[in-house]
């Protein structure tokens, strides 16, 4: 099938509720993808943050391969030896005092979960989330999720959310009773463009919970498993919430969401009153035991500290060069360049065209996911790209284009 045939099928029979870029990835190894074309793409994108040990990592292809002639599918009312070992990796690297999982197959999921154990534990219905937050689209997640555009068409979504100003410890100690189940955050708001939080904040957050005696719940769907190079994102302020929400990367790229939580909370759900068929099956859990194994053998979390701090540099002297470049934000390898115009399209296309995959937020906002094995040499590539691209926008932008 041709490239055009290919794109028609999707556009033809996929519900039409994504962007497309215009090109067709059939291959990827490490952080390079190749189109029907055969040409060689530096990934930036990740699968919006899924592929954090690469494209088709030995480890775990071999993982995949190895479980599939054994066994596929396993309810979780029924005991198996892959999610047993995975689970056992898993707790080795948790925050101390998360003790229970619950396993589902994405972060909405993950999120879904942890509202209701939330309101299952305290008995309260309350929630408070984050203006610019993004907690996913499933209906419990999106009642967190705060921008409009989500939300309008499908109000009324569930009752009792409120919203306060991210990284406002004032508002937030405004808007807390303490008759709310959960406050939920992200330590790092990825899909509204990398925002980081003041230096206190959220261990203020806790502080404040623990006063109120609300739970606190913490999405780290986006930046676990070491993107901001710590395993958890929160361990940059030293704060273990009673909730963890986990996905993207954790099944290799196979689907797959954790929910975390202290056992006292984890255990108030009854048998039966949240249940996955899917959850933690054998070829999902085999995937991630292998990324685990991955993660720590090959020391990603470190070198998202190690790359992260050298695309960042990368990037701060494009803002330097660059009038159009307002801010460069991140920690690890979770970093954005926001722009002081709505020109996040023609960057995108820009950097397509160059072979190099990127991310956006809003219209203004560049993001960068890479794999956490991207390489000094495809970095620079990357930004080579870039500077290209800004000076070519750069240059229209003066042309009155």
């Amino acid at each position: 099938m041709d490239v055009e045939s290919l794109k028609k099928v999707e556009d033809t029979f996929l519900a039409g509720v994504y962007q497309k870029l215009p090109v067709v990835l059939v291959k990827g190894r490490g952080v390079t993808v190749w189109d029907t074309d055969g040409n060689e793409y530096v990934d930036c994108m990740g699968g919006y943050g899924v592929a954090l040990a690469g494209h088709c990592h030995p480890k775990i292809v071999e993982a995949i391969k190895n479980q599939a002639e054994q066994l596929i599918t396993c309810h979780g009312s029924i005991y198996n030896d892959a999610r047993a070992r995975f689970l056992e990796k898993l707790f080795k690297l948790t925050p101390k005092g998360l003790d229970k999982a619950y396993l589902c197959n994405s972060g909405a999921e993950a999120v879904e979960c942890a509202l209701k154990l939330a309101r299952r534990y305290t008995g309260k219905r309350g929630f408070i989330a984050m203006n610019r937050a993004y907690h996913g689209k499933t209906m419990g997640a999106l009642s967190a999720t705060w921008d409009a555009k989500y939300r309008a068409a499908f109000e009324p979504l569930l009752q009792g959310f409120k919203f306060v100003p991210y990284g406002r410890i004032d508002k937030l100690r405004e808007a807390l009773t303490g008759e709310e189940a959960a406050v939920i955050v992200e330590p790092i708001q990825g899909e509204s463009g990398v925002i980081i939080p003041p230096n206190d904040y959220l261990k203020q957050v806790r502080e404040l919970c623990d006063e109120k005696g609300v739970l606190l719940i913490c999405d780290e769907v986006q930046t676990g498993f070491g993107r901001t190079g710590r395993i958890w994102a929160s361990e940059h302020w030293g704060v273990v919430p009673d909730i963890m929400c986990l996905a993207k990367p954790v099944g290799g790229g196979i689907p797959m969401g954790v929910t975390l939580a202290k056992s006292e909370v984890m255990d108030s759900f009854k048998k039966g009153e949240h249940t996955s068929t899917f959850g933690g099956n054998p070829l999902a859990c085999a995937a991630a035991s292998a990324f685990l194994d991955v993660l720590i053998e090959e020391k990603l979390v470190e070198r998202a500290k190690e790359q992260g701090d050298y695309f960042k540099a990368k990037l701060e002297s494009l803002k330097q060069r660059f009038n159009i470049v307002r801010e460069v934000r991140g920690l690890g390898l979770m970093l954005a360049s926001e722009l002081r115009f709505n020109l996040v399209q023609n960057v995108v296309l820009g950097m397509l065209s160059k072979r190099v995959l990127i991310l956006y937020s809003g219209l203004n906002t560049l993001r960068f996911l890479p794999p956490l094995v991207i390489t000094k040499e495809q970095i620079d590539k990357a930004c080579i790209a870039l500077e290209e691209v800004l000076e070519e926008q750069s240059a229209s932008l003066k042309a009155g284009i």
